[in-house]
């Protein structure tokens, strides 16, 4: 197993400023932004789709090169040369799904396009008042849509920027909130061993209010509703390889996110691979009340002219339990 001195040096410097974390989170990330809870809508857009970035707690903005990218940083859509697809269901909470669907293909020799568009819906629920609490009759349902294009380019070796223009939308019974939102990303190779870092910020743009009208009590009419602001991220994540040869690979990563609803906080991640076959990952979360620790494994196989990862991940919700994800990528031959 060979092991990388300078990746082992800049490996060391992390697990210092994690573990020195670890214990003083609470003064290095004091609950500022804990009041901002709540303050912006379309929160569906910070549900993470791909089971492998999950299971690495989401320390992934740095780590990413295949084609979850598509999510968690679009410059990575440039680091790595297959063409593809990939499918990705969450079992959500109180009956609901997460579905994601992506298309990655790279043209030019270091530009890439990606499609990635992501549907969250709720069973039928009935329609209750005052004066119905066991139901009207009628049924209503709660949903989310997002769907998003993306274009990287490698402009040196090291260096890589991505962007994402979405359009989203959010239905719930009569009102209907819509908006086009962006993603900006970099991704940066050091030259430091395998060691590199990249920034993103996600989910930027306008205020949105809903549209439509709901009927009230004594026959009034609500149709003018408040402005809310996207749940927008600025992200800056870490990642290297300390361990890495022919049969074993050691990734790990962490990543510092500062929402605008919520406080900063720290997660960091780690992927063990045999072979580029199995894989076992795991991470944790600090400084973020409602989840803290996950996992996964995967495998990749040859299929044809192809091959396809398959995922799957858990991760530890403090009040809701447990949530499980599953995705498929299939993958082709790209450019040279």
């Amino acid at each position: 197993m060979k092991l990388n001195s300078t990746a082992i040096r800049l490996f060391l410097i992390m697990l210092i400023v994690l573990l020195s974390s670890g214990n003083t989170y609470s003064q290095l990330f004091p609950n500022l932004g804990g009041q901002r809870t709540g303050t912006a809508s379309l929160q569906f857009l910070k549900i993470g789709t791909s089971a492998r970035a999950t299971g690495m707690a989401e320390s992934f903005v740095a780590v990413s090169d295949d084609i979850s990218s598509l999510q968690w940083n679009p410059a990575g859509l440039a680091a790595f040369k297959e063409n593809g697809v990939t499918f990705s269901f969450t079992q959500w909470f109180v009956d609901t799904k997460l579905v994601n669907f992506g298309g990655v293909y790279h043209f030019g020799g270091s530009n890439a396009i990606g499609l990635n568009i992501t549907s969250l819906q709720t069973e039928d629920m009935k329609v209750t008042t005052e004066f119905h609490p066991e139901g009207t009759g009628e049924y209503f349902r709660f949903s989310d849509l997002s769907a998003g294009l993306s274009f990287a380019k490698q402009l040196t070796d090291q260096f890589s920027f991505g962007a994402t223009v979405k359009f989203v939308q959010e239905d719930l019974g009569e009102l209907t909130m819509k908006g086009v939102l962006g993603d900006l990303a970099t991704f940066y190779k050091t030259g430091l061993g395998t060691s590199r870092f990249a920034i993103m910020i996600s989910n930027f743009g306008g205020q949105i209010s809903p549209s439509g009208s709901v009927n009230l009590v004594g026959g009034r009419t609500a149709n003018s509703f408040q402005q809310f602001p996207p749940p927008t991220a600025f992200n800056f994540g870490f990642a290297i390889e300390p361990i890495m040869d022919s049969k074993n690979r050691l990734t790990t990563s962490i990543q510092l996110n500062s929402p605008n609803d919520n406080a900063e906080n720290l997660v960091f991640g780690a992927e063990y691979a045999y072979k580029e076959f199995l894989f076992f990952r795991a991470g944790y979360k600090l400084n973020v009340d409602a989840e803290n620790f996950s996992g996964g494994v995967g495998f990749k196989v040859p299929i044809s002219f192809a091959y396809a990862n398959l995922d799957y991940s858990i991760a530890n919700y403090t009040d809701l339990g447990l949530a499980q994800r599953f995705t498929l990528n299939i993958l082709f031959p790209g450019r040279k």
